[in-house]
This record gives C-alpha cells, sequence and structure tokens, in this order.
C-alpha cells in the first residue's frame, strides 16, 4: 500500500494519488497520445480551481507531487512553471469554469473511440453489455473546430450541461469522460474504450448487429449505476499493483 507518512505537503494528495495512477494506467493500455492528452480534478465548490498533469510530461511519469494547480478565471496560470498548454487551458477550463458537477475530466485521443469519432454516424449502439453502459448517456460532438483554444472549450463544455451526459464523443477529434471521483471517471474511460473496440470490431465483420431493445439497454445502463463500489475497487486493484511494482506514481 502506498505509505502517505511519506507524502509531501502537498493540499488534495488523495486526489493526486488517484490521479497519478490513472495517468501511469492509461499509458499502460496505450490509451495515451505522445506527450499530449490532459486528465483534471476540481477542487473547490464551483470546480474552477483543478489539478492537472505538468505541460508535456509522458503520463507514464506522472507522480502525485507533479500535479499542478490551474484556476480556470485567471489567465495567469499559464504563464507559471509547468503550466498546461492553451488547448489544455482551453478545454479543461471551459468544463471546469461552466460544469461544476464534473468533478473530474479525462481527454485523451485512444484508438478504438477516436475511430468511433470519425465516423459519419458516431453513436455507439447497444450491442453489448459494455456498450449498454452508455446507453443516453453520451453526447456527439459534430462541429470540430480545431484545436481546443478557449472559444472551442467553451463550446465543448456547453455539450456537457446535463449531468447525465457523463461522455463527449469529440468528432473528428477524441473522447472526453467527466465524473464526480477520479475513480469514476478513470472507470468510465476504461470501459468506453472496451465497448468502444466492441462496436468497431464488431462493424468490421460486415455481418448484421444484434442491437439490444432500448428497454434492455437502459435496464442494463441503470444495474451498472447501481452497482456498488466498483469503480473504486478497480483503482484500488490498479493501485495496488503498481505499489507492488515499486512504482513512484504516489510519490
Amino acid at each position: 500500500m502506498t505509505d502517505t507518512n511519506l507524502k509531501p505537503n502537498l493540499s488534495n494528495w488523495q486526489e493526486r494519488v488517484d490521479l497519478a495512477a490513472a495517468f501511469r494506467w492509461t499509458a499502460r493500455l496505450n490509451m495515451h497520445e505522445g506527450v499530449a492528452n490532459h486528465f483534471s480534478f476540481a477542487v473547490n465548490d464551483d470546480g474552477t480551481q483543478f489539478l492537472m498533469n505538468p505541460n508535456q510530461m509522458h503520463f507514464s511519469r506522472v507522480k502525485a507531487s507533479d500535479m499542478i494547480m490551474v484556476d480556470a478565471n485567471d489567465p495567469e496560470t499559464l504563464s507559471g512553471p509547468n503550466a498546461p498548454d492553451p488547448t489544455a487551458w482551453g478545454l479543461h477550463g471551459g468544463i471546469h469554469r461552466h460544469c461544476p458537477h464534473a468533478r473530474c475530466a479525462m481527454h485523451v485521443h485512444s484508438i478504438h473511440a477516436t475511430v468511433l469519432a470519425t465516423l459519419k454516424d458516431s453513436r455507439l449502439l447497444p450491442i453489448d453489455q459494455n456498450c449498454a453502459t452508455f446507453f443516453n448517456r453520451y453526447v456527439i460532438d459534430d462541429h470540430y473546430g480545431g484545436l481546443a483554444f478557449e472559444e472551442e472549450g467553451e463550446r465543448c463544455a456547453g455539450l456537457l450541461s446535463d449531468p447525465k451526459q457523463k461522455v463527449m464523443i469529440m468528432g473528428n477529434h477524441g473522447i472526453m469522460i467527466i465524473g464526480a471521483t477520479v475513480a469514476e471517471t478513470f472507470n468510465r474511460l476504461y470501459y468506453f474504450e472496451r465497448a468502444a473496440e466492441t462496436y468497431i470490431r464488431a462493424l468490421q465483420t460486415g455481418q448484421p448487429l444484434r442491437v439490444l431493445s432500448d428497454e434492455i439497454a437502459e435496464k442494463t445502463a441503470q444495474e451498472l449505476e447501481d452497482h456498488p463500489e466498483q469503480d473504486e475497487r478497480h483503482l484500488s486493484e490498479l493501485k495496488a499493483i503498481l505499489d507492488d511494482e515499486g512504482s513512484n506514481y504516489a510519490a
């Protein structure tokens, strides 16, 4: 287990550790992209102050103590040490500024979710249990406008105003996942990529799809939402594996 007695004197230490573990495992699953993509976690009531990975640090190297604090209402944040690049500021700043329910936000260009985002019809049909998890729980952005500078970030934030929608399929771009905790958000990110892979591979067969009815898809989604502590247990197990390996993610 992580030795919290060795933690540096930094605020929101548990969230920092959880984020660092999520970064490490995202890299291990090859869901990252070079030194791009960002995760963030809001630390104040209105969500405008948030932790984020340092600019252009590889996910596989991020440690709890590396997280920077960003203020979505203070552009001077961009001039600080390891400041996020303007696209990270634009996208995550917009979401945390306008969606206080989005305590955690994870944006990646993972392969299968991005393939889904390139299709003219980017819907994720409920063809299995994982796909059904997201039934009526995602939005599709059909109006990609280039790199996610501030104006694009504001537009994207508007698509996540409904707290029920926890996933944005960013057409021609990638995926944005939001949630209440790091564990919840990472679990959702993991299962969305799994669902997208199943769907894309099913499409590749060229065979007719066995699509669940709306009633069963919604029932399945609700049952999975009510399943106790699955997200927390998932992240805890991943941290235990990292601890067993002697990883420095929690340093």
